[in-house]
């Protein structure tokens, strides 16, 4: 679809001129020959930019500008003034116009403007999409659970991300622990600054410290040029250290000076330079434990300890399984296609009967590979890996009471909604209700 400019020019000649130059180049051109026109296409149609005259007999495209951003602030707006005009055109960048174009307009760099104009436009719209993205996906009610466990996580998540206090979030690996970190981000008064993270457990000391805190040139081979570190990247952000209970003794005594001075070196360089990002720290290690064995300094475990956050494995809150299952079906159906759209009843038995040691991003593994086995429009048993298929798998529960809690999660999930219930689960509406009478849930008529 073409894209769609608003023309705003009282010069009969030069509108006809601008139009077909325009119309020539793919534009879709609405033309006025007025303020008051303008404004009229402003309040009926969306336009992705504006050009204006400046002078028009009615008003001027002050006027024009201001209402463009008022009504359509997304759209971008062009200014086109004559040579003793230069004035008015300031005035119009500083309300808001993307550029301005002298009179006599030649044709390159008016399709010049244009181009960078709608580019900006483009960028600013998916900078905005990739933050709403973003907040929905790590907003608390972004977050699927169903579990009490979970309700209580981030209820904590909640009550620290508006502080300033440091964070250890502790927990089997897959469990979420990142995750947690980009939700305390995401919703804290930092939310705007950046949200920094690094593996401790993924490099070797040396990289880690020159990644951590920066280096200058010369500090060591292959040091060819000064390197901002994490510290410094994360300032007015968030820093995430995963894995903390990697680091050695040596580097643990340069993070706690960093913690308690707010503060770094280089290395290389003794001139310390301030530092002013929040720091949250993961570990699935037991870090009192460490302290014990002398593999951690007890300082920065009860500095880092302010404010501790504990996931449960997904083995201890099973409610999550389903929820996260359905989720993680929609999230790869997404990404790659594939024809399944629902858990068929044995797959669901299996999913949420199976121990998860990997957790939940076993579980996402899992899905991701049962949709790209499935054939139909549902993931049965056989399309999910091995060991989720033999005796190893299955837990003392019945298959009957393992449907009665899919069956309850999916109902939940849908917000009590039977009829989507019914569309999710792949039975009909009637069944669905028999199902859930015998559960003793009562099913009202709005909820149908």
């Amino acid at each position: 679809m073409a894209l769609k400019i608003l023309l705003v020019e009282d010069d009969p000649s030069q509108q006809t001129l601008l139009s077909f130059e325009l119309k020539g180049r793919g534009y879709a051109v609405t033309a006025a020959k007025s303020a008051s026109e303008a404004l009229a296409h402003l309040a009926r149609d969306n336009y992705e930019l504006v050009l204006t005259d400046l002078r028009l007999a009615d008003s001027d495209g002050l006027e024009v500008l201001r209402a463009s951003k008022r009504e359509q602030p997304d759209a971008e707006v062009v200014v086109v003034t004559g040579h003793g005009s230069i004035s008015s055109a300031v005035a119009a960048m500083k309300a808001g116009a993307f550029d301005f174009l002298t009179k006599p307009i030649e044709t390159e760099q008016l399709a010049l403007v244009l181009h960078k104009a709608l580019e900006r436009r483009s960028l600013l719209g998916e900078v905005r999409r990739l933050r709403e993205e973003v907040k929905g996906k790590y907003s608390f009610e972004g977050i699927v659970y169903g579990s009490p466990q979970m309700h209580r996580v981030l209820e904590l998540v909640k009550k620290v991300a508006v502080t300033e206090a440091t964070v250890l979030v502790c927990g089997e690996s897959g469990t979420g622990k990142e995750l947690v970190a980009r939700a305390i981000h995401e919703n804290s008064p930092r939310r705007s600054g950046s949200f920094v993270a690094i593996n401790c457990g993924a490099l070797p000391e040396g990289l880690l410290e020159s990644e951590l805190f920066g280096h200058v040139k010369g500090s060591f081979t292959g040091a060819d040029r000064n390197k901002r570190g994490l510290f410094e990247e994360a300032s007015g952000g968030t820093l995430f250290l995963d894995e903390i209970s990697e680091t050695s003794l040596a580097l643990q005594v340069k993070l706690l000076r960093a913690l308690q001075e707010g503060e770094v070196r280089r290395v290389g360089d003794n001139h310390p330079i301030k530092v002013s990002g929040r720091l949250v720290a993961a570990t699935n290690k037991d870090l009192a434990q460490r302290v014990k064995e002398g593999k951690f300094r007890e300082d920065l475990y009860y500095r880092l300890k302010v404010f501790p956050i504990e996931i449960p494995p997904l083995r201890q809150r099973r409610e999550d399984i389903l929820p996260l299952a359905e989720h993680f079906l929609r999230k790869a159906k997404k990404k790659t296609g594939g024809s399944a759209v629902r858990l068929a009843p044995e797959a669901a038995s299996a999913l949420a009967a199976y121990s998860w040691p990997g957790n939940v991003r076993e579980l996402e593994h899992a899905i991701e590979r049962a949709l790209i086995m499935a054939s139909g429009p549902a993931v049965s048993l056989p399309d999910l890996p091995a060991e989720l298929q033999g005796p190893s798998g299955v837990a003392a529960e019945t298959l009957e009471e393992l449907e009665r809690k899919h069956i309850l999660a999916v109902f939940e999930a849908c917000g009590g909604n039977a009829t989507e219930a019914a569309r999710r689960l792949g039975v009909g509406r009637n069944t669905l209700w028999r199902k859930l009478k015998s559960y003793g849930v009562a099913v009202t008529q709005k909820a149908r």
